[in-house]
């Protein structure tokens, strides 16, 4: 059996010399800024321009992040950000792009953009994409779990859109979601590396997505793990088709395109892989989201996968369910 080579180590060059290395940086600002509560150092650590991309919005600049920051621990006090895993690539215009996930664990102790206060407990994972150089970042794409939240709180993924338009001053004014029609440039237009691991989980994807499901029983462990929207744990092939056949039926005739694959190799680590992709179409088919709406709709997604000697052993998938839905209803009704 051929072992591949770890991934050779990346010299920080531009960066706080505390900061050994890309997974090092990334955990440490985001306990520093969430945790600590040093919530200015966003002036010093996020680029006064830079975009954050998420499926509910598109913020520009450090002032509008600190914004939602403190709105965000207004309503969360007790909340927590603990890393998975930090899985990246050296970028050609300098620094790195870092696919990091974290499990976030919170109270919902107060009125806020969720609502009323609940007292839940949540836990719930996100996917960041960050593309840092000279000890800032400068890009950023960003998905909650907001289906798992939600559902957690007591709401359906669809209700709770619907309400959310209604508490943002309905149609007319509410928050957009995300789409390309709205997307800037931050600064990183890189595609990732070119690692096998990386190849081979957006192959499987590519598959998925052009209707070949049968290539998730030959690419799957029988006892993978999957950890899916909605913070839905499921395991093996079976589970996974149930999955990715129910988002690809509601968006039949909608264009697949992976932005972005990373693979690698680290100590003590199995073979990984992050990808960053997307459907944009029509709401034209039954699946997981309904009755076909015709919608134009944009699903933001980003999973991480790790794999083993019978394929792929574990999958992190997020898509903001709540979005869609949001999506949806604004051409509805």
């Amino acid at each position: 059996m051929t072992v591949a080579a770890e991934t050779p180590p990346m010299t920080m060059t531009g960066f706080d010399p505390k900061w050994q290395d890309p997974p090092a940086y990334i955990y440490g600002i985001t306990k520093e800024i969430w945790e600590d509560r040093t919530i200015a150092a966003l002036h010093h650590y996020y680029a006064p321009s830079m975009p954050v991309r998420s499926p509910s919005s598109l913020l520009i600049g450090n002032t509008n992040v600190i914004a939602a920051t403190m709105a965000t621990l207004a309503e969360f006090p007790d909340r927590t950000l603990l890393g998975e895993d930090c899985i990246w690539s050296p970028a050609a215009e300098g620094g790195f792009l870092s696919s990091h996930r974290l499990l976030s664990t919170a109270t919902h102790t107060r009125d806020g953009a969720y609502g009323k206060a609940t007292g839940t407990r949540l836990v719930y994972r996100i996917i960041a994409d960050c593309a840092a150089r000279g000890n800032v970042i400068y890009d950023e794409w960003l998905i909650r779990d907001q289906g798992g939240i939600v559902r957690q709180m007591g709401w359906d993924p669809k209700t709770f859109a619907a309400d959310q338009i209604t508490r943002e001053g309905g149609p007319e004014r509410c928050v957009r979601p995300f789409t390309p029609a709205i997307d800037v440039d931050g600064g990183y237009n890189g595609t990732g590396n070119d690692h096998p691991t990386g190849r081979r989980y957006a192959a499987i994807l590519a598959g998925i997505m052009a209707a070949d499901f049968a290539v998730i029983p030959r690419a799957y462990d029988r006892a993978a793990q999957l950890e899916l929207p909605g913070g839905i744990t499921a395991h093996g092939p079976a589970a996974a088709d149930q999955f990715w056949l129910g988002l690809r039926a509601s968006f039949p005739s909608a264009d697949f395109v992976v932005h972005h694959q990373i693979g690698r190799d680290d100590p003590q680590l199995s073979p990984r892989a992050a990808v960053r992709w997307s459907l944009t179409g029509k709401h034209d088919g039954w699946g997981s989201f309904g009755a076909p709406s015709g919608a134009e709709v944009h699903v933001m997604g980003i999973s991480h996968a790790e794999f083993g000697p019978w394929g792929l052993r574990r999958e992190y998938v997020l898509i903001d369910e709540t979005a869609i839905w949001k999506q949806i209803i604004l051409k509805t009704g």
